[in-house]
């Protein structure tokens, strides 16, 4: 089934979320097995990561919650809120997003 958690950063993490870029992109690629998407918010204006989203393939919400657990981002009080719904594939239509 898939879950949707959606994370938005606490003020002023910039400098944060760019100490633990690495760790928590070698997290992520270590989780590709339950990543269907995954990417940072931004500002309107794309000059600022503002929070995090992912889609995951997982059985249960407690574990799409280890999964979020498990993120340096979330072990190092980057998010503020995080927020995790079941969701069902409506479209896929992952074509859309090449080039973006």
């Amino acid at each position: 089934m898939l879950w949707l958690i959606t994370c938005v950063d606490n003020p002023n993490t910039a400098e944060i979320r760019s100490k633990v870029l690495q760790p928590h992109r070698d997290y992520l690629n270590s989780q590709k097995g339950i990543i269907v998407l995954s990417g940072a918010t931004q500002s309107d204006d794309g000059t600022e990561a503002v929070g995090s989203a992912f889609v995951l393939n997982v059985n249960s919400r407690a574990e799409a919650k280890r999964f979020s657990d498990g993120d340096p981002f979330t072990q190092n009080n980057v998010f503020k809120t995080i927020t995790i719904t079941r969701m069902r594939k409506g479209q896929w239509n992952p074509q859309v997003a090449e080039g973006a």
